[in-house]
C-alpha cells in the first residue's frame, strides 16, 4: 500500500464551525452590521463560503463596503480564527517522518482554504493541496483527487488513503478514487454508500492507524 494520505480540511484537521462563529462576530462588529445581517451570514455560510456570498450580503442589506473588501476581511478573520490542535500537527509531522506523502483535498474557495492552511501551520506539513475552487469542482468528483495526487507528485494508481468527516464527499469520493478510507464519525451515513475501512472519533486516531500500517 502506498504511503499516501489525503485529508479533508474543515471538520477533520480544523474546527471550521468555531472559527466561523468568531469570524462572523468580528466582521459584524467592525462593520457595524445589523443583527439581521449577522444571522444571514451564519445561515448562508454554515456549510461553505465564497466571494459571491458577500456580493449577495451587500445587496441584501445595502452595505457601503465593497463585496471584495468584505470577502477579504472575512478571509483574514477566518485565517486568524481557525485552529489546528497541536496533537494533530504533531501527528502529521510524525507521518512525514515516517515517509508518508500528505495531501489536502478540500471543498471551498481557493484563497480562504489556503489562508487557513497558512494560519494554522498546516501548510508546511503537506505536500500538495487541491481545493474545489481551483477547478470549480467539488468532492466527490474524482478529478479533484487526481489534482491532489498530481500536486503531491504521486499517482492515484498506486493507492493510498482518504480521511474525512463527510460520508459522500470524503469516503464516497475516496472509494471512487480507489483509495482506502477512514471516516470521522458524526454526520448521518447515507444509504447505499460503501462502508469506510475504518471509523474513528478523532483525526488523531486515524493518524495512529496510518502510522501502524506497513508496506
Amino acid at each position: 500500500m502506498s504511503r499516501l494520505a489525503f485529508f479533508d480540511l474543515d471538520g477533520t484537521l480544523t474546527d471550521r464551525q468555531s472559527a466561523l462563529s468568531d469570524a462572523v462576530t468580528s466582521l459584524c462588529r467592525v462593520n457595524a452590521l445589523p443583527p439581521a445581517a449577522e444571522q444571514w451570514l451564519r445561515t448562508e455560510l454554515a456549510d461553505r463560503a465564497n466571494a459571491a456570498d458577500f456580493a449577495r450580503l451587500r445587496e441584501a442589506f445595502d452595505l457601503k463596503p465593497s463585496a471584495a473588501d468584505l470577502w477579504q476581511e472575512y478571509v483574514d478573520l477566518m485565517s486568524t480564527a481557525v485552529t489546528c490542535r497541536p496533537e494533530v500537527l504533531k501527528g502529521l509531522a510524525n507521518l512525514r517522518a515516517a515517509a508518508w506523502t500528505i495531501g489536502i483535498i478540500t471543498n471551498g474557495a481557493s484563497d480562504i482554504q489556503r489562508a487557513k492552511l497558512s494560519g494554522t501551520g498546516l501548510a508546511s506539513l503537506v505536500d500538495g493541496v487541491a481545493a474545489s475552487g481551483d477547478l470549480e469542482i467539488r468532492k466527490p468528483d474524482r478529478r479533484l483527487f487526481e489534482l491532489a495526487a498530481t500536486r503531491c507528485g504521486v499517482s492515484l494508481a498506486n493507492g493510498g488513503w482518504m480521511i474525512g468527516d463527510n460520508p459522500t464527499g470524503d469516503i464516497g469520493g475516496g472509494y471512487q478514487a480507489g483509495l482506502r478510507t477512514i471516516w470521522l464519525r458524526g454526520r448521518p451515513w447515507p444509504d447505499g454508500l460503501p462502508a469506510a475501512h475504518h471509523v474513528v472519533d478523532d483525526v488523531t486516531d486515524a493518524i495512529t492507524i496510518l502510522l501502524n500500517e506497513t508496506e
